[in-house]
Parts: structure tokens; sequence; C-alpha cells
């Protein structure tokens, strides 16, 4: 019953350690937590300050923002600058002279008639002559006008009309505003005055060439809208731009200083809730990336919750040093945040978690760590500190490598030391720094701490990780392959001849795991402890019967089948008592996956003549790992090598590709990552391990062929 209930718990606890809810429920704790880390840092310092106060410090824009009521003064004053536009009418010049004309040809018309017919009167002439004229162009003329042209002579007619057109035309080829028309027609006396036209015609030539000079440099509406619009789009926004001083300090604070005061938030007049909306968008965006790269990396976090709580953890751990480094940014030391441990984050989840999930962490402390050490910065962000950091994350992951070592902890505290000193001096020689190196002596000292502290507190939480979340990191594999190990000493005392092949299992499948680019210690780890469920009845295993008789012979082949079959459960099992490692755990339990225990099902078969495939197959589940397939391929290559007498290199290359190939058609490789590249990379691993250790009894084809 114990046991019973003891399994239930188990299992329970592997639901939720994958649960979706709890995922859920650890991305929202994650979201709050970041929220809590840099909500006091975008929240705008706002300033108890009245109009007509003097200014008790230096006041900067902690943003840009634009002025509107500025920016609008600027367009009112643009508008009003703006000159109504003219344009100079030259075709009215033509048109003038053309309606001048007009008028002398109808006079010349009527002049013809006279010399034909009776004269009419004067009354009669002048009124068809105004009847004549279009509207348009009708001068008042009166009878006298009409008497002096019709009784003039040809000659100072056409004298008169050529210098009224002439005058005309000069005078309306230059700009005419309309105030100035009446100065126009003067001169356009002064202009026949010039010429020879008769004493009695001078008069009524003048009036007609003045009456035709009218304004042809005339005011456009759409051209001076289109100016106002344009003196309008040409004007840039007021800005108050981050960093720019808005008063000194002992300046008095006028409506236009408190109007820029409170346009930047430093006011006390209104709420600044974009700040808060902006940070909880930027969280969103950070949770939905880390999901989304979650879902697609092949990492723990993807399917275990512990994992993902540890990574939680580390990340918090790392967000509260840099919060209480920023808390030192007051005092005269200068640039204290150069010596933020910021490194300890990547380096701990390099050893405990992921290459990747390392790489991709750094890209958000860095842009943490550009908001909670904006202190120094005039605005929300301060982009130096971002860059050094995320150099000082990168360069711990990349010395610590993909198989981080505890020992290289401390080599790889140094290399992030020295980074960051490179890295400080290229950012402040970028901005244009012109400090002595004395003056740049206590931020490289800071930066030459940062690494060392982030490697001494590295050293000093990686335990209380891999105890608490119970990780398989390097230094955790090494003390499980120590042979004292409790596990370790049963398989050797209870079952030796099992402990043999299962060393030889290790050598042959950390070879392969490493010639693909999977965990070779991993593999050699659970190497050491696949087997140990047999030595719960070790002499039903053949390796550990010595030579005596075997207990099969005199028992049927099913209940021999059970006893085979129960090994690898029984393994995990007495592992989940030992508080191992799942890796391990999950090596011992999937090393067989569902393949058939061959012996047995034919044994049955003859016996019975019939015998179930499925009754005879271990219920799997099947290899979820490159390391748990490699184990299983080894396990049984080991076995079936050392089952032959005298074998040739030749006979051990088919058997193990036949192995291979088996396993690979019954599709016990269908739910790990294994390819068939690898796979052919892990078969001659295997091969050219076998031939090292198998040296003195494998015949070599050459040797066979001269004995024979």
């Amino acid at each position: 019953m114990t046991t019973k209930s003891s399994s239930n718990n188990q299992k329970q606890t592997r639901r939720w350690g994958s649960h979706r809810l709890v995922r859920v429920a650890l991305f929202v704790l994650f979201g709050l937590i970041l929220y809590a880390a840099l909500v006091g840092h975008v929240k705008p310092e706002q300033l108890q300050i009245t109009l007509s106060e003097e200014a008790p410090e230096d006041i900067r824009a902690p943003l840009t923002v634009e002025n509107e009521s500025a920016t609008e003064q600027r367009r009112e004053e643009a508008l009003n600058n703006v000159e109504p536009v003219y344009v100079h009418q030259s075709h009215y010049a033509r048109t003038q002279v053309e309606r001048l004309s007009d008028i002398f040809g109808l006079i010349e018309q009527k002049r013809e008639q006279e010399e034909e017919v009776e004269p009419a009167s004067a009354t009669d002439t002048v009124d068809e002559l105004n009847e004549a004229l279009s509207s348009q162009t009708r001068p008042v003329l009166d009878e006298e006008m009409v008497d002096v042209l019709l009784e003039v002579n040809e000659r100072s007619f056409q004298m008169g009309r050529e210098a009224a057109k002439n005058a005309v035309y000069e005078i309306m080829e230059q700009q005419i505003p309309v105030d100035e028309v009446q100065e126009a027609r003067d001169n356009v006396e002064n202009k026949i005055a010039l010429t020879t036209v008769s004493s009695d015609l001078y008069d009524v030539v003048v009036e007609l060439a003045q009456f035709a000079v009218i304004a042809n440099y005339i005011y456009d509406d759409e051209a001076t809208e289109e100016a106002r619009s344009t003196a309008q789009e040409q004007v840039e926004p007021v800005l108050i731009r981050e960093g720019e001083l808005i008063v000194r300090e002992g300046e008095l604070v006028d409506h236009e200083i408190y109007e820029e005061l409170s346009l930047t938030g430093l006011t006390e007049d209104s709420f600044p809730f974009f700040p808060y909306i902006g940070l909880a968008l930027f969280v969103f965006l950070v949770l939905g990336m880390y999901s989304f790269y979650i879902t697609q990396a092949n990492t723990t976090l993807r399917s275990t919750n512990s994992h993902l709580l540890m990574f939680i953890l580390i990340f918090t751990v790392t967000l509260m040093l840099m919060k209480l480094t920023s808390r030192f940014e007051g005092l005269e030391a200068a640039s204290t945040h150069w010596v933020v441990p910021a490194a300890l984050g990547s380096m701990l989840m390099t050893h405990l978690l992921s290459y990747r999930i390392a790489l991709f962490s750094s890209i958000f402390l860095a842009l943490c760590a550009t908001i909670i050490f904006n202190g120094e910065a005039v605005g929300t962000f301060h982009f130096t500190v971002g860059v050094y950091v995320l150099f000082s994350c990168f360069a711990g992951i990349f010395f610590l490598g993909k198989t981080p070592r505890v020992m290289k902890v401390l080599k790889a505290g140094l290399f992030v030391s020295l980074v960051n000193i490179v890295s400080l001096l290229a950012l402040e020689m970028i901005k244009g720094g012109q400090q002595s190196w004395i003056a740049y002596g206590p931020e490289l000292g800071f930066a030459f701490l940062s690494g060392f502290l982030a490697a001494v507190l590295t050293l000093g939480l990686m335990p209380f990780f891999e105890t608490g979340f119970g990780i398989l990191s390097t230094n955790r594999l090494l003390e499980l392959s120590n042979p004292n190990q409790p596990e370790l000493r049963k398989i050797l005392l209870e079952a030796p001849g099992t402990y043999h092949h299962s060393v030889m299992v290790a050598n042959l499948a950390e070879a392969a795991a490493e010639a693909i680019g999977a965990n070779g210690l991993v593999t050699r780890v659970g190497a050491y402890y696949h087997d140990i469920g047999k030595t719960k009845r070790p002499r039903f295993f053949i390796e550990n019967q010595m030579g005596g008789r075997n207990p099969h012979d005199y028992i049927s082949p099913t209940l021999s089948r059970t006893l085979i079959i129960a090994h690898p459960y029984d393994g995990a099992d007495m592992l989940r008592k030992a508080k191992m490692p799942k890796e391990i755990i999950d090596i011992a339990e999937q090393h067989h996956g569902t393949t058939l225990v061959k012996y047995f099902y034919h044994k049955q078969h003859e016996k019975n003549g019939e015998a179930s495939e499925e009754a005879f197959r271990y219920p799997g589940p099947k290899a979820k790992s490159k390391e748990a397939a490699i184990v299983g391929v080894a396990d049984g290559v080991e076995a079936a090598v050392r089952s032959l007498k005298q074998p040739s290199a030749e006979e051990v290359q088919k058997l193990i590709k036949n192995i291979i190939s088996a396993r690979l058609e019954d599709g016990q490789f269908n739910e790990c990552d294994l390819t068939m590249s690898e796979l052919n990379i892990v078969a001659t691993t295997i091969y050219e391990t076998l031939l090292g250790t198998f040296h003195s009894r494998i015949e070599y084809p050459d040797e066979a062929k001269g004995e024979k």
C-alpha cells in the first residue's frame, strides 16, 4: 500500500512538473517580478516647484517632447510674415492695345462713311459709336472728342492712333499695381508728348490712351494661400529635447519655463501614466519573446517547470544585484555601475540550463540594465551600461562554452574582467572622453572587480541551485561517477558481471555521444547506472552467472520474459528512491525502448507453436534523448560482441550496423532527434572504440587470411 501511494505521488509530481497551467503561472510570476524590479526606474521625477520661484538646481528635460503652443505661435508668425502674392499679367498689354485699336477702327469706319454720304449730327455720331463699342472697352466719348477725331486729316489721325498704341504698350509692359495706375497714366501723357501728334488731336489721344492703361500686377489668391501653407509646413516643431537645460539653478521660474517643466512631466500637475503603460508593454514583449524561444529551442525549459522556475530565480537574483549596485550611483565614487556582476546570471544559466538560453537572456539582461542604471543618464535608458553588460555576459558564456566545468569559472571571471576593461575603454573613447589614464583608474578597477565578483558568486550559488532543483551539473556528474557511490557499490558487489558490462557500455556510449555533439558525461554516467535494476535478481542475467547453471532453463519463457523486462523499470524506481537526476533515471528506463526480447520470444514460439510478439516487448517508453538512444545501442552492441568467440573486425562492423538497422526499422529512434548521419557516426565510433577495447580478441581480416 505504501509503495503504491509513493508511486502515485511520484506520478503526480511529474505531471505538475510539466503542467501547462503551472507554466503559465510561472510566466505571470516572471512578468510581475520584472515589472516590480523596473517600475521604480521609469517613474518620472516630479519636482515641487511653483511659479515665480527660484529653481533649486539645474533642471534638464528627461525626455524629448514637443511644445505645441510654441510651435503654433511660430506658425502664426510665419503666416503673418507671408506677403500677398501678385502676378504680372503681361498679356494685358496686348489686350488693352487691341481694345484701343478697336476704338480707332470704329472711328475710322465712321470717317469713311461720312465722306460718301451726308454727315450726321455730332450727337447721333457719338451715340452710334458708343453703341458699337463693347461694354468692356467703351470709353466716355463726348461730342467734342468725336468732332476732333472725325475732322482731323488722315495723316494726323493715323499718327495719333500709333502714338496712343505705342504709349499704352510701353507702359503696360511694366508692372502696374492697383495703387500705381494713376502714375502710369500720367506717364502715358509724357510718352505721347514726345511724339508729333498735332495739338488739336493731342488731348483726345492722351485721354483715350490713359483710359486703356489699367493695373496688370494683380493679387493672386490661390498662390497666396499656397505660400501661406508652405510657410506653415516649413515651421519646425518646437522640441524640448532630452537633456536640454530648461532652467538653471537660481533662475526665476516664469510661465514659459513652468510650461516646459509641465510638458516634460516634472511638475505635479498631472499623473504621468504613459511610462507605466510603456513598461507593461516592454515586459509583455520580453515574456512573448521568451515564450516563443523556449517553445522553439530544444532545452529543458520547454518541458520542465522546475527548470523554468530556476531560470526565473537566476534572472531575479541578477536583477536584484543590478538594483543593489544602482543604489551606489549617488555616491561620490565615479561610475559605480561598472562594478555590477551581471555575468553571474549568464554563467549560472550556462552551467545549469543551456548555452543558448544564456545567450538569449544576456540580451534582455542588458536591456534591463539600461533602465536600472539610468540614474546618471538624462533619459530613461543608459545604453552605454547596456552595451557593457552585454559584452560582460557574452564573455562569461563564450569562455565557459557548451561543456562548462566548475574549474573554468574562476578563469572565466578573469576573462570577463579583461573584456569589461576593454569594453569600458572602447565606450568611453567612442563618447569622446579625453580623461587621463589616472582618471580612468577607479572605473577600470570597478570593471575588473565585476568579473571577479561574478565568478565568486557563481561558485557560491551554484550548489544551492544544483541541490534545490536536482540539476545535473558537471560537478554532480563527476560525483555520481565515483565508484564509491552507494548505488555503484551495490552493482559492483551484487552483480559484478553487470558492473563490468556497464563500464564497457559507458566507454562505447561516451565516445559515440561526444562524436555527434551530445553530452558525453551524461551518457557515461547514465550507462553506469542503466542496468542497476538487475541487482534485484542478478542471477537471472547471463553476465552474472559466472559459468554456473542458468535458472532460465528451469522456468517457462513467459516467466523469464517477465523477469528480464522488469529490470529497466526496477532500476528507474531504485534511482528515483535514491534521488538521482531525471536524466540518469530516463536513460535507465528508456535504454531498451520497446524492443523485442527475441530469445525468449522464439523459445516460447518453439514450445507452444505460437507467441504474441507484443507480450515479449518492453513496454517502453522509447528513447527521448540522444543520450538514452546511444546507451541503448551501446548496450546491445557490447552484449552481442561479448557473445562472439574470436570475432573479426568485419564481423564486429557488420554486427553494429545490423543492431542499429534493426532498431531503426523497429522505430526505436522515432522519439529522439538522432539523424541518419549521426547514426552512421555512432556506428563508426563504437566500432573504432571496440577495436581498441577488444583488440586482443578481435581477429583482423588480414591476419585471419594469413592463418588460413
